[in-house]
């Protein structure tokens, strides 16, 4: 059984206020009383808990993480440059998903009334954004990753979208391609609005499809634009993962790619380079968003002001076989 303060205390006797004070040097306690509480607590083994210590001593150094879930193809690396970041600085971190919806919401709640952490990273989960603003509004430090084109008042990561979509779409054009199909992700995020934005700019397209981000819908997709004989000659997909369906297709119609159909990416996930031809991509810059991101937080909660606009990241264009 886990040895508590309150074991401490009555084997001292004194009381828990006391054992407190001794674990965290605050506020003056008799010398001989502070031996003795000591030689207790190496007797029973207690080890305090680094969240109270720090929790009485006015922070935890401990960031939390909320995201929506670790499913996501390139949420790894983004939790990479945050535990990078973060463990540099000696804090700890606690990860929250909402997997569980508003269950998931509600203990991430109650994680923040026992102050458990001193600050936040976000990568926004759907509905949380009112939520999240009162937080902050209350005294939580929250640094948003990938803002969603929502603007929120707390500081914000977020990559160049508009360049990455426009970037895609001058290769396309330079590759000689002027019917391009753009499958996109749902059209409320602004990440989506940007990309799309972008390589209209560019290449002026109304063949837009609006996907859900996953292999099945970028397959379907292009099964059903096939099968009523649309004409397209290359495809930007919002994110590899339905690229990916979308290669799935075409190999499944006997159109050859590149030579038929150009199909360009966007996130550069590993999977990019294994695809059949490997994927040409927009490059996202997830690791270093994530440690940008807790670079901020921390810098703030070290007594640095929040920044008045949002770190940028610039993207990257890809080359490989499916759109060389």
């Amino acid at each position: 059984m886990r040895v508590t303060i309150a074991d401490v205390a009555r084997e001292a006797g004194v009381s828990k206020t006391t054992v407190s004070r001794v674990i965290n040097t605050k506020g003056e306690v008799d010398r001989s009383t502070a031996a003795r509480v000591r030689e207790v607590i190496a007797q029973l083994g207690y080890v305090p808990s680094s969240g109270a210590v720090g929790l009485a001593r006015g922070s935890s150094r401990t960031v939390g993480m909320l995201v929506p879930s670790l499913t996501w193809p390139w949420m790894g690396e983004l939790l990479q440059g945050v535990v990078d970041t973060v463990e540099a600085a000696d804090y700890g971190l606690l990860l929250f998903t909402c997997n569980r919806g508003a269950e998931s919401v509600q203990r991430f709640t109650s994680q923040v009334s026992a102050r458990a952490f001193d600050g936040l990273v976000v990568v926004e989960p759907e509905n949380t954004l009112g939520h999240l603003t009162e937080l902050h509004r209350d005294g939580l430090p929250i640094v948003l990753i990938d803002d969603r084109g929502h603007h929120p008042e707390f500081p914000s990561v977020v990559t160049t979208n508009h360049e990455g979509g426009a970037s895609a779409a001058r290769h396309l054009r330079a590759a000689g391609r002027s019917r391009p199909l753009v499958l996109t992700g749902p059209q409320h995020f602004g990440c989506v609005r940007d990309r799309l934005d972008g390589f209209r700019s560019v290449l002026p397209t109304e063949l837009v499809v609006e996907g859900d981000f996953t292999e099945r819908g970028g397959r379907l997709a292009v099964e059903e634009l096939l099968a009523r004989d649309v004409a397209f000659d290359s495809v930007f997909a919002h994110n590899d993962i339905s690229a990916a369906g979308v290669l799935r297709a075409l190999r499944a119609a006997g159109r050859r790619v590149p030579d038929d159909i150009a199909v360009v990416g966007f996130d550069d996930i590993p999977m990019a380079e294994h695809t059949e031809p490997p994927l040409t991509t927009v490059r996202q810059p997830t690791r270093r968003m994530g440690e940008t991101a807790a670079r901020m937080l921390l810098s703030h909660l070290g007594g640095a002001p929040v920044p008045g606009r949002p770190a940028v990241l610039p993207t990257e264009l890809v080359v490989r076989h499916s759109a060389p």
